[in-house]
């Protein structure tokens, strides 16, 4: 690692800057420019570490896409002066940043890696530590004066993934995400276990270009059986909505009743981009493959592939912002942006 690599910490909110009040037992942030003093280990990291938060942090349940440009404002900001950055981010919805955060940054070449904990800093048994000290170690990882990762990712629990592939999997343990479709990039063990051939490359050929825009008029609709002809149209003609990320069956797959076939068939004509992703924690949309999809594909359905839905929505968002051609979006869509499909 070179000694003068340098990392930003940028602090948006979330239970790793926390602390317990001893009287109310209630969770409360801690003042972050004083985080060397809570780790001390970080001073035996070879790098730099400078820090910013959020002049008023917040749970990651508040986070939206007003504060993703925050965030990468801040990177694009301080770009060249650090070597890496590391964004304490609050778990429940550190996915959707991540996701969102890849489709902003075009040219990205050098590590934006997201990271929290399911505990405090300042408890006994944390995650903090771990996952923060580690994220900053693989942050720094310089190979012939170049970032070894230059994309976005999250690490947590002893894994990093590119951030655009993971959802958050459970609530109360450490091991909070995966990766469902694509592999982790490094295993953190005794040694830090690179598996190169899946990472995204980027020479630094070009300058960074960072996209500031979505458009929120999109929803998420989750099929089941039962769904009613009138919730389902009501949806599909919520005032100025522009795209819909339709979570089918296994392998993309719907119900065939001529009345979803002719309220998906006409809200497409009427300009609405329908993206379809499976349900299923793990899998892709295969339309085509069972006849209860054919017609999806048909009318003109996107194929989400093996997207999360994190990635879907957030992508579509994108998309919209950058006011995509209707005649390319499917295309486009369709295609791998920031390796969040195969």
């Amino acid at each position: 690692m070179n000694s003068r690599t340098k990392i930003l910490l940028i602090y948006t909110g979330g239970t790793i800057g926390m602390q317990k009040d001893l009287s109310s037992g209630a969770l409360k942030a801690f003042n972050f420019s004083k985080l060397l003093q809570k780790i001390p280990e970080l001073k035996q990291l070879d790098c730099e570490i400078e820090t910013l938060s959020f002049e008023t942090p917040i749970d990651s349940s508040d986070m939206n896409p007003s504060h993703w440009i925050s965030i990468a404002g801040m990177i694009q900001s301080n770009y060249a002066a650090f070597d890496g950055f590391v964004v304490l981010h609050g778990s429940d919805t550190m996915s959707y940043t991540a996701s969102a955060l890849s489709f902003m940054f075009e040219n990205l070449a050098k590590p934006v890696i997201l990271t929290g904990s399911q505990l405090p800093i300042g408890d006994l048994r944390t995650d903090a530590k771990e996952n923060l000290i580690t994220a900053i170690q693989i942050a720094s990882l310089q190979q012939n004066n170049n970032a070894v990762i230059t994309e976005v990712c999250l690490y947590f629990e002893y894994k990093l993934y590119r951030g655009n592939r993971t959802t958050k999997i459970n609530s109360e343990n450490f091991n909070a995400f995966c990766s469902p479709n694509y592999p982790a990039l490094v295993e953190s063990g005794v040694h830090l276990n690179l598996k190169s051939d899946l990472f995204l490359t980027n020479d630094g050929a070009k300058d960074l270009i960072v996209h500031d825009s979505f458009d929120t008029n999109v929803v998420i609709l989750k099929m089941f059986p039962g769904m009613s002809e009138s919730v389902f149209s009501a949806i599909l003609n919520i005032p100025n909505l522009k795209g819909i990320v339709l979570e089918t069956y296994g392998a993309g797959n719907a119900t065939t009743d001529e009345w979803f076939i002719k309220a998906l068939t006409q809200a497409i004509a009427n300009g609405k981009h329908i993206v379809n992703v499976t349900q299923c924690p793990t899998g892709t949309v295969n339309m085509g493959q069972y006849e209860t999809s054919s017609i999806l594909k048909q009318i003109g359905v996107i194929s989400g592939k093996d997207s999360t839905t994190e990635a879907a929505i957030t992508k579509l968002m994108f998309l919209l912002g950058q006011n995509t051609a209707p005649n390319h979006f499917k295309t486009v869509f369709e295609t791998s942006l920031r390796g969040e499909m195969t």
